[in-house]
């Protein structure tokens, strides 16, 4: 949602509001399925992660960058906000590597998702680098960099 409310501010980004429309729907599928067969203890909790994060969290960027700036320095601040997120969505997979390092095998360590979060950085690195889209491309870059 962050990054379609990037799109909005930015001009002409019809694509980015396309693929992560796209990519609203699919985690909103998945995570529907997911609260059908949770259990009661884990549809509480995650329907609680959801609301903090998806409605509060993001009603609070959304009226801080409205209110607190114009143009395109709310482009730029909300750009760097995308950044911060999508760096911690990447980096968090990383803390298998605690358990990779400790047990000393790569057993626990998910390779598909390294291989698609890899293609996921590239492809994006592609979109900012031709387009121009500075914070598309530094936070992908950023991401390859923290995986490496």
């Amino acid at each position: 949602m962050l990054l379609i409310y990037y799109a909005l501010v930015k001009t002409n980004a019809i694509l980015l509001i396309t693929i992560n429309s796209f990519g609203c729907f699919i985690e909103t599928a998945y995570i529907t399925i997911y609260l059908i067969y949770a259990t009661k203890k884990a549809r509480v909790f995650c329907i609680q992660i959801f609301v903090l994060l998806n409605v509060v969290a993001f009603a609070a960027i959304v009226l801080l960058t409205r209110l607190a700036f114009t143009g395109p320095d709310r482009v730029t601040v909300v750009g760097w906000i995308c950044v911060g997120f999508s760096l911690c969505v990447f980096a968090a997979p990383l803390s298998i590597i605690r358990l990779v390092i400790r047990t000393k095998s790569v057993e626990f360590m998910p390779f598909y998702l390294s291989f698609f979060l890899t293609l996921n950085a590239i492809a994006w690195f592609g979109y900012g680098f031709f387009t121009k889209d500075l914070y598309v491309e530094v936070k992908k870059d950023r991401k390859q960099l923290i995986r490496s």
